[in-house]
Formats: structure tokens, sequence, C-alpha cells
């Protein structure tokens, strides 16, 4: 089910303007703060009613300014996560969690309860208060209420801003279950490139109220002229990656379009594919196969683009085969080595991190720096 949406609205000085389509996924809407993301959600959600525009999930118009068309909130059937879980505090965990299947007119389903709760490991939390709960628990509480709310799509502004890190790695996993085995559209608002690279299939990309870019979340990370939208520091790209095996030293082996990668060992099994985020600056070229070396991983492939930036550096677009990646690196480099779009190279990868399983393997954990 895709989400068309088209919408202009104005706050004082500031212009939201956005049109794209969210196909079914995860659709990180992805921005610096203030950039319109929040708005936008809000505006699918029935809470900001745009000056002009047209939303529609599949066939259902949500929203029509031309047939002045605006279905109220609840009757939208969109499940709302915000940055704090907003849980009933008076309320056990599975009183909070059936409030969400009552509100949908539905009545409590038990088998259904018992389905999200062992997705969302909350069966031993059961009847505890929210007061009793981690924010990563609490947060995994308010996404099981939306899910039995009987959403046809489920909302998600920020739900990990107000988390530290340990909360987050232990949440991710679990927002990687409801995309793999619910199949329910996912809009997702984030400002974090590496929540956006384990999670999102599609990225729409905005920068001061409008949309700058859209695509599959690959392509999208995979363009130079993002990078500074991004952020010079997190710009990277995703490449897919089988896993081969598990060696003795405790490295497994996996197999990209531009060879062999190897990381600290990961908990899938073979045949597994797993998408790989690597930072443009973790890569550094060279002209011929490098020997002599610490790096394992060591890749093939063909100069795409050369971006000079402003200053001394510059993004340079690889290709292997139908994937891409980014290396940052300075314009005295891409002058000394005569690098040129079409040359032959070899990517040496300082670090690379597992940013998401991506065909029914395991849930994966984010891995740390790869041996180098």
């Amino acid at each position: 089910m895709t989400l068309s949406i088209t919408l202009s609205h104005r706050f004082g000085d500031f212009r939201l303007e956005a049109a794209f389509e969210a196909p079914p996924g995860v659709t990180a809407l992805f921005g610096r703060s203030g950039s319109g993301k929040s708005s936008v959600v809000n505006a699918v959600a029935g809470l900001l009613r745009p000056d002009q525009g047209r939303i529609a999930l599949g066939e259902r118009v949500l929203f029509d300014s031309a047939a002045r068309v605006n279905l109220p909130s609840h009757r939208r059937r969109m499940g709302y996560v915000f940055q704090d879980a907003r849980l009933f505090p008076h309320l056990s965990v599975r009183q909070n969690l059936t409030y969400g299947r009552w509100f949908a007119g539905s009545g409590a389903d038990p088998a259904e309860l018992g389905r999200i709760t062992d997705l969302l490991g909350l069966g031993a939390l059961l009847e505890r208060r929210p007061g009793a709960l981690s924010g990563g628990e609490r947060q995994r509480v308010a996404i099981g209420r939306a899910i039995l709310s009987d959403p046809q799509m489920l909302l998600m502004d920020e739900p990990l801003a107000a988390l530290d890190e340990a909360r987050k790695a232990e949440i991710l996993p679990y927002l990687e279950r409801l995309r793999d085995e619910l199949g329910l559209p996912i809009l997702y608002v984030s400002h974090s490139v590496a929540e956006v690279a384990r999670l999102a299939t599609s990225i729409v990309l905005l920068e001061a109220g409008r949309v700058v870019a859209v695509g599959p979340a690959a392509r999208v990370m995979a363009d130079p002229a993002m990078a500074p939208v991004m952020g010079l520091r997190e710009a990277g790209a995703l490449i897919s990656a089988r896993l081969v095996g598990h060696d003795g030293d405790g490295l497994t082996r996996l197999e990209s379009a531009g060879g062999s990668v190897w990381l600290p060992r990961v908990a899938a099994q073979p045949g597994a594919v797993l998408r790989l985020r690597i930072l443009a600056q973790d890569v550094m070229l060279a002209t011929t196969r490098p020997e002599g070396i610490s790096a394992l991983n060591i890749l093939s492939a063909r100069i795409d683009e050369i971006r000079m930036g402003e200053g001394p550096g510059a993004i340079v677009r690889l290709r292997m085969g139908e994937e891409a990646l980014l290396a940052r690196v300075t314009r005295r480099s891409v002058q000394a080595l005569g690098l040129t779009a079409g040359a032959q190279v070899y990517a040496v990868l300082k670090s690379v991190s597992v940013a998401q399983d991506s065909v029914g393997a395991s849930a994966m954990t984010e891995m740390g720096v790869a041996p180098d």
C-alpha cells in the first residue's frame, strides 16, 4: 500500500512544500531539525490541516483540499508513536496494550495480543506499570499499543530520540522485526543517519521545507550531492553482502559485488543477506591492489563520479556492479592519483558496520569496527 503526499503549508516565514510517494516498507523522513519532517507526519495523521494538497493511502483519500475532504484523525487508521511513550501511568502494560485494541472498536483479541507481545518481547512486563519500565521498554509498549489499534500504517516521530545509546540498541532489533514480519507500512521520522541506514527501505530527504531527494535508501545515501545534507561525517553508502561462512579465528566472511568482506563473527547463518553501511570517511582509494598491508577488506570498483567540495575535500562515488560506495578524499589525492570517471580502483575499508538484516535471517545488531 503506497502513501501519496502532495502538500503546501505556511508557518509564518517558513513554507513547507512536499510531494512524494512512500511505498511499502519503512520510509524515513530525514533532515535537520526544523526541516518539516514532523509537520508532514502530523498532516498524514490529521493533526495538521495543510493549506493545500492531497494525501491518500492506497485508494483511501485522507485529505484533499480541492475536494474538501479531511478525514478526522480517528478515522484515518494511523498508529502514531511519539518521542515519548505517553502511556497511561495508572494502567498495567497489558491494559495499555489492550486499550489500543479497544480504541480500534474491535475488542480484545487474545491471539493478536499474544503475537504482538511476543514480537516486541513484552511477555514478562504485562503486569507492570509504566513507572517500573525502562525507557526502551516503555517505547516498545507504545509501539505495541499503536499496532493493536489495527492501523493501516504506522507513523513514528523520532521514537528513539529520547533514549540513550544502550536503550536504542535494545529497541532497534524490535523495529527491524516489525518491518520484516508485520508487512505494515511505516513512515519514520529521524535525523539519525545510523537509524535510517539500519531501518529504511526508502528515504525522503527534507531541507528547509523542501524535498531534495527521494528513493530507495541505498540510492539516496550513495548520491554524492546528498553528502552535505546528510552531513559529511555521516555520509556513506549501503551495500548488500551474502554471508558465506564463519572461520575458526572468529571472523565471518561475506561476499559482496566488489569482493569479500570480513567482519567480527556475525550471528546469522550462511546464505543470509546483510546490508552493510560503509562511511565515506572510512574508505581509502588505491589505483593498484594494495599488498603488504593489514587491511582485509579491499574491494574492486570503478569510479562513477567525482564531486569536488567547496574546501579541500572531494566525494568519489564508486560502482561495484549495481551497487555504489562513497569515498571521502582530498582534492590533492584526486590529482595525485589521477582519478577520473571510469577508472578502475580499489577501495580499502577501514571499518564496516552491519546496518540491518535484509533478507529473512535472524535479527542483527549494530556491529562495531571491522578488522582492518
